[in-house]
């Protein structure tokens, strides 16, 4: 078999969130000549099974695992080993090409009758959905020789200095046995040595590779010693000119980088704390001192200024300078800002004195045993939240668990319960004081997250449709949406739970905050899971349903284009009780965003069903029922764990995909019979399909894959794992952090347009 035209390789560790997203763009590209080399580091987030998931299905893609997490620069080592195109490609597993990238570097080439390297240009992609392309991107279309050595064009030197800009031909690659360092910064003395070493180098004006701007998870944005490699790796470098003094020439350029490089992290406490700030100076002295070239002089200008004190090793003159740098930069922001007409509207009355007695309880202690809890916006006992609550209470009754809850709701408290009404004195001081915050939805904006506080965001689904950041591509479900303010209360979250791998990935990509995911199952579903013959009896007499009858439980979800968010009752509930006759019974219960359904109330009094959308708990509607009809709602998820018979009904699907967006092909992975006609609904009971061995058989796939941590401890696990800060190693290595921590959220808004289930 002839070797292939590319070898790209990708070294993945804690991606997941964006890794399909990366093979999807290198194994959908139009051109296909390639092999894709896939580099586990040891990943401890489960992207290693994604790879595997791929390798399954694509005979282009190889994985390499590593028993031990060995950084970047050595998996990328490790995955050239392995390598047999003519170029080598390297992808970073949180990026991805552009469409069409692979032809046109690939003409490219040919066009320059394979050069050592060719470079191309990139993109930068963010959060919010914007892109920018690289703004050194006119080098591209400078005119000049097709084919140069980068003598002819240095300024290609001034390009961010990474691997993923360049093909590189595999044979010169080898010729000079160029590696990979350990450590951050591995880009550094790959990239310079490579560029210089170079006969022939080329330039392909277009943008292949875009370069995700992650707001968290960064490790270049993070605080660590490690930013001290960067001393080792320009080590490397000047180590490699020594080897080369056919290259000493390019000395006085390379250190001119350097210390341009160096001296804006000296400064930068997103990098290096305060208090490691000076032996950064003292080793940027050193290697100032070691590889400074006798012709180098230190410029004018501000620069100057610093790398004068930099020249004498006087740090407390830097700590000055840089300062004086800032205060001016903060000086003119603020003569900006002044120029500006702002209006502001005040709130006055008991409004005012309420915040004013929020800010002053922001000051008093944290009460380490309170625990604040809440759930869909504020509605009541339910979900999750009430599920950790009933097991704190076994667990940890030292703790002091408090409900949040909208004051028409008061009254749907359980006996026994201890709330706050939302926007009362007594709402402001717990949430001021309590140590542990757990919600399925978001907290409003105006609640501060204290430093040492711990909040737990629950969720309430397993996401089929389209959530959080997603959504900005669907103007509908969009609508009520303010990304920025949502990304700030996402800020808030220290833990998400997971019920599942799916959710895992959908939650990090979709929400891309600072938080710890805790894939230990929903605990709502504990109870569906552990459900006792003895249990379904109890519940099904409370509800005045008789073990003769054949219970359905309907719970559509909501439309967001439908005006008023009224749900459009799809399924003719009327011709189908009515087919079904009398043995059967329909539940019928509506989405708590839809509005009042006058459709279900008027079924209802006819007797051909009974409204359910006002009962408190829907897992005792679950427990009580023998199959379960919805649509594209979560529900499915958590019914699922009851390992009874599910029927899709799915009219409007493409209409739902297109307008909402979804996250998986229902049809694809169905949880039982799906349907998507009245006739074919009403087939689907009458003849007994639902209940079948293909119904069946869907559905046990399903729950493999859709319920693999509902376990039926899941309440237990967050309670030690949070509340009692137990922690086994099973549960250690199941857990993936997403980033960094980040900043507090303003004080205004109301947090109502948060992304729902």
């Amino acid at each position: 078999m002839p070797a292939p035209r590319f070898s790209i390789v990708i070294a993945v560790h804690n991606v997941r969130a964006y890794l399909r997203e990366c093979l999807d763009s290198i194994l959908e590209q139009d051109f296909t000549d390639f092999e894709l080399i896939a580099v586990d580091d040891n990943t401890p987030d489960g992207s290693d099974e994604i790879l595997d998931e791929y390798a399954d299905a694509d005979p282009r893609v190889r994985v390499v695992h590593l028993d031990q997490n060995v950084g970047l620069g050595k998996a990328r080592d490790a995955g050239m080993v392995y390598a047999t195109g003519a170029y080598l490609l390297f992808v970073d597993g949180d990026d991805s090409l552009t469409p069409g990238a692979l032809g046109a570097i690939a003409d490219r080439l040919v066009k320059t009758d394979d050069p050592d390297i060719l470079v191309f240009d990139y993109a930068r992609t963010y959060w919010n959905g914007g892109i920018a392309r690289n703004i050194l991107g006119y080098l591209f279309s400078e005119p000049g020789a097709d084919v140069f050595t980068i003598k002819e064009r240095p300024e290609l030197l001034t390009l961010l200095m990474v691997v993923w800009n360049k093909a590189y031909r595999r044979d010169f690659i080898e010729e000079h046995g160029f590696r990979f360092p350990t450590g951050y910064y591995e880009d550094i003395p790959w990239t310079y040595p490579v560029m210089i070493t170079a006969h022939r180098m080329a330039v392909l004006d277009h943008v292949c590779y875009h370069y995700r701007q992650r707001r968290h998870g960064n490790i270049l944005g993070s605080n660590s010693r490690k930013h001290f490699d960067v001393f080792k790796q320009y080590d490397a470098v000047f180590a490699y000119l020594d080897a080369h003094p056919e290259l000493d020439s390019w000395r006085e350029f390379l250190f001119t980088r350097m210390v341009r490089h160096l001296l804006p992290i000296v400064t930068n406490r997103s990098r290096i704390s305060k208090g490691l700030q000076h032996q950064f100076f003292d080793a940027f002295v050193d290697v100032f001192h070691r590889h400074r070239p006798p012709t180098y002089r230190i410029p004018e200008g501000v620069a100057g200024i610093k790398l004068r004190t930099v020249e004498r090793g006087d740090y407390r003159v830097f700590v000055a300078a840089a300062s004086l740098g800032r205060a001016v930069r903060k000086s003119k922001r603020r003569a900006k800002k002044a120029r500006k007409v702002t209006k502001f509207t005040v709130n006055a009355g008991k409004r005012s004195l309420i915040l004013a007695y929020y800010h002053a309880a922001l000051r008093l202690p944290i009460d380490e045993n309170l625990v604040v809890y809440a759930a869909y916006w504020h509605r009541g006992y339910a979900c999750n939240p009430a599920a950790i609550y009933e097991e704190a209470k076994r667990l940890a009754p030292h703790l002091r668990g408090v409900w949040v809850v909208a004051r028409k709701f008061a009254d749907t408290m359980p006996p026994g319960v201890e709330y706050v009404e939302l926007g009362s004195p007594e709402y402001y001081r717990v949430m001021a004081t309590a140590k542990y915050f757990i919600n399925n939805v978001n907290f409003n904006n105006n609640i501060v997250k204290r430093p040492g506080t711990i909040y737990v965001q629950t969720k309430h689904g397993t996401p089929l449709k389209t959530m959080g950041m997603a959504l900005q591509d669907f103007p509908v479900g969009a609508a009520e949406m303010d990304f920025p303010a949502l990304l700030k209360r996402c800020d808030r979250w220290d833990y998400v739970i997971s019920s599942n791998r799916f959710s895992s990935e959908v939650w990090e990509r979709s929400f891309p905050n600072a938080y710890t995911t805790l894939e230990i199952g929903y605990p709502r579903n504990d109870r569906l899971v552990r459900a006792t013959a003895a249990e379904v009896a109890a519940v099904r007499t409370s509800l005045r349903l008789g073990p003769d009858k054949t219970v359905i439980l309907y719970a559509p979800t909501f439309r967001d284009w439908v005006s008023g968010r009224q749900v459009d009752q799809l399924a003719d509930l009327a011709d189908l009780a009515e087919k079904l006759g009398k043995d059967h019974v329909i539940l019928a219960r509506s989405h708590y965003l839809t509005s009042d359904d006058n459709r279900l109330s008027e079924l209802q009094d006819r007797g051909t069903l009974r409204d359910v959308s006002e009962y408190p708990r829907i897992e005792d509607l679950m427990i009580a029922a023998d199959v379960l009809l919805t649509d594209y709602s979560s529900v499915m998820f958590d019914y699922a764990n009851l390992d009874r018979p599910i029927v899709i009904f799915a009219p409007d699907w493409d209409t739902y995909v297109q307008v909402r967006g979804v996250n998986m092909d229902l049809f694809a992975q169905p949880p039982g019979i799906i349907e998507t006609t009245q006739d074919g609904l009403v087939d689907a009971f009458v003849s007994g399909r639902y209940r079948g061995e293909d119904a069946e058989a869907a559905r046990k796939l399903f729950i493999r894959t859709f319920c693999e941590f509902d376990d039926g401890h899941a309440s237990e696990r967050l309670v030690r794992r949070v509340l009692l800060g137990e922690r086994t190693s099973a549960e250690a290595e199941s857990q993936s952090a997403t980033g960094v921590a980040q900043d507090d959220v303003g004080p205004q808004g109301d947090g109502a347009d948060d992304d729902v289930d």
